[in-house]
């Protein structure tokens, strides 16, 4: 191939290439002007070693030194930021809660919406169905499960309060509970997303169970005061990893002009980078579920006040932060 066909076949990435390296050498003035749109952080070591095999190929080709010289240039550039000392790591996982993640779940807007759908409609009508025949609840719970359920949300366990150590041991508990349940969902995903699916009705006819039957037992203080903090978090949480697992299982169903093995690894790639964002959501609903939920000295208006702050902070987070980034 003679120099000029190959400089054309591959400018473009050299342009994506170099912008992703200025953005990394100089953030700040990189984003102020105008430029190619960079080339992804995490393509960036595959992108090198292809740019090492096109130098190769220009030196055994005898191109022209001004092109061995920009790419030679490129290389080196790549070096540095590839294998300089490691960054801190907060402001990356600053920037990935405050803009990556809500941007990825917007760019997934359908498959959000289908998930709360596959989530709220089983839970509104579980609940209303069992509010209107309290016995529907032993189709999905044992007697001793429904006793114990009674029980935690008794009116006279109001005056109950759990020292610092059973809250701390809880918080284990809900993390164990909440987080095991995300992972489950995102990996059933890979049964053609019709495990993702399944665990999205499940959880809903479940939640939607309970509510309604505490509900028309009377127990509707003690249990919405609790589920008012968390719930926002937890919910959504749960939506998200629905998201990944279905996007794992489409990528198994439809993987269009790529492989099967490639789809996959592309949608899995994707898939645990929303996972971590769920992580941090389904995190937070255990703190607040230990350490306030709980507490039931709060009064019930404060709580429902900051269970409506939960559910507003997880709307604009979701549909305005990073918005504004590149």
């Amino acid at each position: 191939m003679k120099q000029r066909p190959f400089e054309e076949r591959y400018a473009a990435g050299w342009q994506a290439f170099a912008a992703r390296l200025d953005r990394l050498e100089r953030p700040v003035a990189a984003k102020k002007t105008p430029q190619t749109t960079p080339l992804p952080v995490a393509e960036l070591p595959s992108a090198y070693r292809q740019l090492c095999q096109q130098l190769a190929l220009a030196r055994s080709r005898r191109y022209s030194a001004a092109l061995l010289a920009r790419l030679n240039q490129l290389a080196l550039r790549a070096y540095q930021q590839i294998y300089r000392a490691p960054q801190r790591r907060w402001p990356v996982v600053l920037h990935f809660l405050t803009t990556d993640f809500p941007q990825r779940v917007r760019a997934d807007a359908k498959l959000f919406w289908l998930c709360a759908a596959l989530l709220y409609l089983p839970l509104l009508g579980m609940g209303l169905a069992v509010y209107q025949a309290p016995e529907l609840i032993y189709s999905l719970l044992s007697p001793a499960s429904v006793a114990d359920l009674e029980a935690m949300y008794a009116p006279d366990q109001a005056d109950v309060h759990r020292g610092a150590a059973d809250n701390v041991a809880m918080f284990g508990y809900y993390i164990h509970n909440n987080i095991g349940l995300g992972f489950r969902t995102f990996a059933s995903g890979l049964l053609l997303g019709v495990g993702a699916a399944f665990m999205l009705l499940l959880n809903g006819v479940f939640i939607g169970a309970v509510s309604g039957y505490l509900t028309a037992r009377g127990f509707i203080e003690t249990f919405y005061t609790f589920v008012a903090g968390h719930g926002a978090f937890e919910l959504t949480g749960i939506v998200l990893a629905g998201v990944a697992g279905l996007k794992l299982g489409w990528a198994v169903a439809a993987p269009g002009r790529l492989s099967r093995v490639e789809s996959l690894r592309q949608a899995a790639t994707s898939g645990v980078r929303l996972i971590l964002g769920v992580t941090a959501l389904l995190l937070l609903a255990a703190f607040i579920e230990a350490f306030w939920s709980s507490n039931r000295a709060i009064p019930s208006e404060i709580k429902y006040v900051v269970g409506v702050a939960g559910w507003l902070l997880v709307i604009l987070y979701l549909t305005l932060a990073g918005r504004r980034a590149p």
